[in-house]
Protein backbone atom coordinates (compact mmCIF):
# COMPACT_ATOMS: atom_id res chain seq x y z
CA UNK A 1 0.00 0.00 0.00
CA UNK A 2 1.28 3.43 -0.90
CA UNK A 3 0.42 6.33 1.38
CA UNK A 4 0.46 9.69 -0.33
CA UNK A 5 1.84 12.60 1.64
CA UNK A 6 2.20 16.26 0.90
CA UNK A 7 4.26 19.02 2.41
CA UNK A 8 3.06 22.60 2.29
CA UNK A 9 5.62 25.11 1.10
CA UNK A 10 5.80 28.49 2.83
CA UNK A 11 4.04 29.92 -0.23
CA UNK A 12 1.06 27.52 -0.07
CA UNK A 13 0.63 27.31 3.70
CA UNK A 14 -2.65 28.97 4.71
CA UNK A 15 -2.45 32.32 6.47
CA UNK A 16 -3.37 32.50 10.17
CA UNK A 17 -7.13 32.72 10.62
CA UNK A 18 -8.18 35.91 12.39
CA UNK A 19 -10.78 35.51 15.09
CA UNK A 20 -13.67 37.96 15.14
CA UNK A 21 -16.16 38.88 17.86
CA UNK A 22 -19.13 36.52 17.91
CA UNK A 23 -21.09 38.50 20.48
CA UNK A 24 -20.63 40.92 23.36
CA UNK A 25 -22.07 40.71 26.87
CA UNK A 26 -21.95 42.98 29.90
CA UNK A 27 -21.80 41.82 33.48
CA UNK A 28 -24.58 42.06 36.04
CA UNK A 29 -24.21 43.42 39.57
CA UNK A 30 -24.57 40.74 42.21
CA UNK A 31 -23.17 39.70 45.57
CA UNK A 32 -21.54 36.53 46.81
CA UNK A 33 -19.81 35.13 49.84
CA UNK A 34 -20.95 37.06 52.92
CA UNK A 35 -22.24 39.93 50.80
CA UNK A 36 -19.26 40.98 48.68
CA UNK A 37 -20.46 43.22 45.84
CA UNK A 38 -19.18 42.21 42.42
CA UNK A 39 -20.01 42.04 38.73
CA UNK A 40 -20.78 38.61 37.24
CA UNK A 41 -19.80 38.44 33.58
CA UNK A 42 -19.84 34.70 32.87
CA UNK A 43 -22.40 32.65 34.77
CA UNK A 44 -25.34 35.00 34.24
CA UNK A 45 -28.30 34.87 31.80
CA UNK A 46 -26.42 36.67 29.03
CA UNK A 47 -23.61 34.08 29.08
CA UNK A 48 -24.22 31.01 31.23
CA UNK A 49 -20.83 29.46 30.42
CA UNK A 50 -18.22 29.24 27.69
CA UNK A 51 -16.81 25.71 27.82
CA UNK A 52 -14.56 25.22 29.80
CA UNK A 53 -15.18 28.54 31.60
CA UNK A 54 -18.00 28.42 34.13
CA UNK A 55 -17.91 31.85 35.75
CA UNK A 56 -16.06 35.16 35.64
CA UNK A 57 -16.49 37.77 38.38
CA UNK A 58 -14.88 41.19 38.63
CA UNK A 59 -14.73 42.64 42.12
CA UNK A 60 -13.80 46.33 42.29
CA UNK A 61 -14.53 48.74 45.10
CA UNK A 62 -12.79 51.23 47.36
CA UNK A 63 -15.74 51.11 49.78
CA UNK A 64 -14.82 48.73 52.60
CA UNK A 65 -18.44 47.74 53.25
CA UNK A 66 -18.56 46.23 49.76
CA UNK A 67 -15.87 43.64 50.49
CA UNK A 68 -14.97 43.41 54.20
CA UNK A 69 -17.28 40.43 54.90
CA UNK A 70 -15.26 38.40 52.40
CA UNK A 71 -15.84 34.77 51.51
CA UNK A 72 -15.93 32.67 54.72
CA UNK A 73 -15.46 28.89 54.62
CA UNK A 74 -17.22 27.28 51.66
CA UNK A 75 -16.72 24.05 49.68
CA UNK A 76 -15.77 23.33 46.08
CA UNK A 77 -15.61 20.15 44.00
CA UNK A 78 -15.02 19.34 40.34
CA UNK A 79 -13.36 22.47 38.93
CA UNK A 80 -10.63 25.11 39.38
CA UNK A 81 -10.79 28.67 40.69
CA UNK A 82 -8.42 31.33 39.40
CA UNK A 83 -8.04 34.56 41.40
CA UNK A 84 -6.07 37.42 39.83
CA UNK A 85 -5.52 40.47 42.02
CA UNK A 86 -5.05 43.94 40.55
CA UNK A 87 -5.20 45.81 43.87
CA UNK A 88 -5.66 44.91 47.52
CA UNK A 89 -4.79 42.00 49.81
CA UNK A 90 -6.73 38.76 50.24
CA UNK A 91 -5.88 35.95 52.69
CA UNK A 92 -6.88 32.40 51.79
CA UNK A 93 -6.95 29.34 54.00
CA UNK A 94 -8.48 25.86 53.89
CA UNK A 95 -9.47 22.84 55.95
CA UNK A 96 -6.15 21.14 55.18
CA UNK A 97 -4.06 23.79 56.93
CA UNK A 98 -2.95 25.70 53.84
CA UNK A 99 -2.75 29.50 54.00
CA UNK A 100 -1.46 32.24 51.74
CA UNK A 101 -1.72 35.92 50.90
CA UNK A 102 -2.79 37.32 47.55
CA UNK A 103 -1.42 40.79 46.81
CA UNK A 104 -1.61 43.16 43.84
CA UNK A 105 -0.39 41.40 40.69
CA UNK A 106 -0.51 37.89 42.14
CA UNK A 107 -2.49 34.84 41.02
CA UNK A 108 -3.88 31.79 42.76
CA UNK A 109 -4.88 28.84 40.57
CA UNK A 110 -6.67 26.42 42.89
CA UNK A 111 -7.67 22.95 41.74
CA UNK A 112 -10.55 21.89 43.98
CA UNK A 113 -10.65 18.39 42.53
CA UNK A 114 -12.44 15.90 44.78
CA UNK A 115 -13.20 18.51 47.40
CA UNK A 116 -11.89 21.33 49.55
CA UNK A 117 -13.32 23.79 52.06
CA UNK A 118 -11.60 27.17 51.98
CA UNK A 119 -12.02 30.86 52.75
CA UNK A 120 -10.92 34.08 51.05
CA UNK A 121 -10.92 37.08 53.39
CA UNK A 122 -9.73 40.66 52.81
CA UNK A 123 -6.60 41.59 54.73
CA UNK A 124 -7.30 45.32 54.62
CA UNK A 125 -9.89 47.62 56.16
CA UNK A 126 -9.86 50.37 53.54
CA UNK A 127 -8.57 51.15 50.07
CA UNK A 128 -9.21 49.60 46.68
CA UNK A 129 -9.92 45.87 46.34
CA UNK A 130 -9.86 44.88 42.65
CA UNK A 131 -9.47 41.67 40.75
CA UNK A 132 -11.08 38.74 39.01
CA UNK A 133 -12.16 35.23 39.86
CA UNK A 134 -12.54 32.75 37.02
CA UNK A 135 -13.99 29.25 37.39
CA UNK A 136 -12.51 26.68 35.01
CA UNK A 137 -14.13 23.29 34.56
CA UNK A 138 -12.26 20.00 34.89
CA UNK A 139 -12.83 17.02 32.59
CA UNK A 140 -14.65 14.00 33.99
CA UNK A 141 -11.40 12.06 34.38
CA UNK A 142 -9.90 14.78 36.62
CA UNK A 143 -12.87 15.85 38.72
CA UNK A 144 -11.85 13.68 41.68
CA UNK A 145 -8.15 14.51 41.55
CA UNK A 146 -6.34 15.64 44.70
CA UNK A 147 -6.77 19.35 45.54
CA UNK A 148 -3.77 21.62 44.96
CA UNK A 149 -2.75 25.28 44.83
CA UNK A 150 -0.53 27.25 42.54
CA UNK A 151 0.23 30.51 44.35
CA UNK A 152 2.06 32.79 41.93
CA UNK A 153 3.75 35.92 43.32
CA UNK A 154 3.74 39.05 41.13
CA UNK A 155 7.46 38.82 40.33
CA UNK A 156 7.00 35.32 38.91
CA UNK A 157 4.63 36.50 36.17
CA UNK A 158 6.67 37.50 33.12
CA UNK A 159 5.84 40.58 31.06
CA UNK A 160 6.57 40.72 27.34
CA UNK A 161 6.36 43.46 24.73
CA UNK A 162 4.17 42.25 21.86
CA UNK A 163 4.39 45.40 19.72
CA UNK A 164 5.28 49.04 20.18
CA UNK A 165 3.11 50.23 23.07
CA UNK A 166 1.61 46.78 23.73
CA UNK A 167 2.67 44.59 26.67
CA UNK A 168 1.26 41.44 28.23
CA UNK A 169 1.63 39.76 31.61
CA UNK A 170 1.64 36.06 30.78
CA UNK A 171 -0.14 34.14 33.55
CA UNK A 172 -0.85 30.91 31.65
CA UNK A 173 -0.01 29.74 28.15
CA UNK A 174 2.39 31.64 25.91
CA UNK A 175 2.67 35.01 24.20
CA UNK A 176 5.57 36.65 22.40
CA UNK A 177 7.83 33.66 23.02
CA UNK A 178 7.24 33.81 26.80
CA UNK A 179 5.46 31.11 28.82
CA UNK A 180 3.49 31.80 31.98
CA UNK A 181 4.15 30.05 35.32
CA UNK A 182 0.71 28.43 35.75
CA UNK A 183 0.29 24.77 34.84
CA UNK A 184 -3.17 24.26 33.38
CA UNK A 185 -2.78 20.92 31.66
CA UNK A 186 -6.47 19.97 31.60
CA UNK A 187 -7.45 22.92 29.42
CA UNK A 188 -4.08 24.10 28.01
CA UNK A 189 -5.34 27.50 29.12
CA UNK A 190 -4.12 30.91 27.99
CA UNK A 191 -4.51 33.81 30.43
CA UNK A 192 -2.99 37.18 29.50
CA UNK A 193 -3.28 40.65 31.01
CA UNK A 194 -2.74 42.95 28.02
CA UNK A 195 -2.05 46.68 28.13
CA UNK A 196 -2.27 48.88 25.00
CA UNK A 197 -1.27 52.51 24.70
CA UNK A 198 -3.56 54.72 22.64
CA UNK A 199 -3.05 54.20 18.91
CA UNK A 200 -1.42 50.76 19.17
CA UNK A 201 -2.38 47.25 18.13
CA UNK A 202 -1.05 43.69 18.19
CA UNK A 203 -1.96 40.21 16.96
CA UNK A 204 -2.25 37.61 19.73
CA UNK A 205 -1.85 33.91 18.99
CA UNK A 206 -4.67 31.73 20.36
CA UNK A 207 -4.59 27.94 19.90
CA UNK A 208 -7.00 26.81 17.18
CA UNK A 209 -9.96 24.94 18.67
CA UNK A 210 -9.81 26.80 22.00
CA UNK A 211 -12.82 28.79 23.12
CA UNK A 212 -11.75 32.34 23.94
CA UNK A 213 -12.96 35.62 25.35
CA UNK A 214 -11.62 39.13 25.96
CA UNK A 215 -12.77 41.31 28.84
CA UNK A 216 -11.91 45.03 28.76
CA UNK A 217 -11.44 46.34 32.29
CA UNK A 218 -9.94 49.76 31.52
CA UNK A 219 -10.42 52.17 28.62
CA UNK A 220 -11.82 50.99 25.30
CA UNK A 221 -10.62 48.67 22.56
CA UNK A 222 -11.31 47.29 19.11
CA UNK A 223 -11.18 43.53 18.65
CA UNK A 224 -10.80 42.05 15.16
CA UNK A 225 -12.16 44.02 12.23
CA UNK A 226 -15.91 43.37 12.46
CA UNK A 227 -18.70 45.72 13.51
CA UNK A 228 -19.10 43.96 16.86
CA UNK A 229 -15.51 44.59 17.90
CA UNK A 230 -15.86 48.04 19.55
CA UNK A 231 -15.62 47.37 23.30
CA UNK A 232 -15.95 49.67 26.29
CA UNK A 233 -14.88 49.02 29.85
CA UNK A 234 -17.01 46.19 31.23
CA UNK A 235 -17.63 44.54 27.83
CA UNK A 236 -16.77 40.88 27.31
CA UNK A 237 -16.29 39.67 23.74
CA UNK A 238 -16.80 35.99 22.92
CA UNK A 239 -14.54 35.17 19.98
CA UNK A 240 -15.22 32.86 17.07
CA UNK A 241 -12.67 30.29 15.90
CA UNK A 242 -9.23 30.95 14.40
CA UNK A 243 -5.64 30.95 15.58
CA UNK A 244 -5.05 34.62 16.38
CA UNK A 245 -6.90 37.81 17.23
CA UNK A 246 -6.09 41.47 16.61
CA UNK A 247 -6.49 43.83 19.57
CA UNK A 248 -6.22 47.59 19.15
CA UNK A 249 -6.73 50.80 21.10
CA UNK A 250 -7.41 53.43 18.41
CA UNK A 251 -9.28 55.94 20.58
CA UNK A 252 -7.94 55.46 24.13
CA UNK A 253 -5.54 53.30 26.09
CA UNK A 254 -6.92 49.92 27.18
CA UNK A 255 -6.31 47.02 29.51
CA UNK A 256 -7.94 43.64 29.06
CA UNK A 257 -7.69 40.02 30.03
CA UNK A 258 -7.46 37.55 27.15
CA UNK A 259 -8.46 34.02 28.15
CA UNK A 260 -8.72 30.81 26.12
CA UNK A 261 -9.06 27.11 26.89
CA UNK A 262 -9.68 23.76 25.27
CA UNK A 263 -13.38 22.81 25.56
CA UNK A 264 -14.38 19.40 26.91
CA UNK A 265 -17.76 19.00 25.21
CA UNK A 266 -18.98 17.00 28.21
CA UNK A 267 -22.26 17.21 30.15
CA UNK A 268 -22.16 19.82 32.93
CA UNK A 269 -24.19 19.55 36.15
CA UNK A 270 -23.88 22.61 38.41
CA UNK A 271 -25.16 23.22 41.90
CA UNK A 272 -23.62 26.19 43.72
CA UNK A 273 -19.98 25.33 44.49
CA UNK A 274 -20.15 21.85 42.92
CA UNK A 275 -19.63 21.20 39.19
CA UNK A 276 -19.86 17.61 38.00
CA UNK A 277 -21.16 15.70 34.95
CA UNK A 278 -24.41 14.25 36.33
CA UNK A 279 -27.04 15.13 38.92
CA UNK A 280 -26.23 11.91 40.75
CA UNK A 281 -22.66 13.13 41.20
CA UNK A 282 -23.98 16.44 42.54
CA UNK A 283 -26.09 14.59 45.12
CA UNK A 284 -22.99 12.60 46.11
CA UNK A 285 -20.94 15.80 46.44
CA UNK A 286 -23.53 17.31 48.78
CA UNK A 287 -23.62 14.13 50.86
CA UNK A 288 -19.82 13.95 51.03
CA UNK A 289 -19.61 17.58 52.16
CA UNK A 290 -22.29 17.16 54.82
CA UNK A 291 -20.58 14.03 56.07
CA UNK A 292 -17.20 15.78 56.42
CA UNK A 293 -15.50 13.80 53.66
CA UNK A 294 -13.99 16.81 51.91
Amino acid sequence: MTIATSIESPQTRSAPAQRQVRHVVRGRPTSDGAGVKLTRVIGQPGLDMLDPFLMLDEFRSDQADDYLAGFPNHPHRGFETVTYMLAGRMRHGDNQGNSGLLTAGSVQWMTAGRGIVHSEMPEQEDGLMWGFQLWVNLPAKDKMTAPRYQDIAPERIPEVQLASGVTARVIAGSAGGVTGPVQADATSAVYLDVRLAQGTQADLAIPAGHNAFIYVYEGQAKIGDGNRGELLRGDLAVLDQGDNVRVAAPEAAARMIVVAGRPFNEPVAKYGPFVMNTQQQIVQAIEDFRSGRF
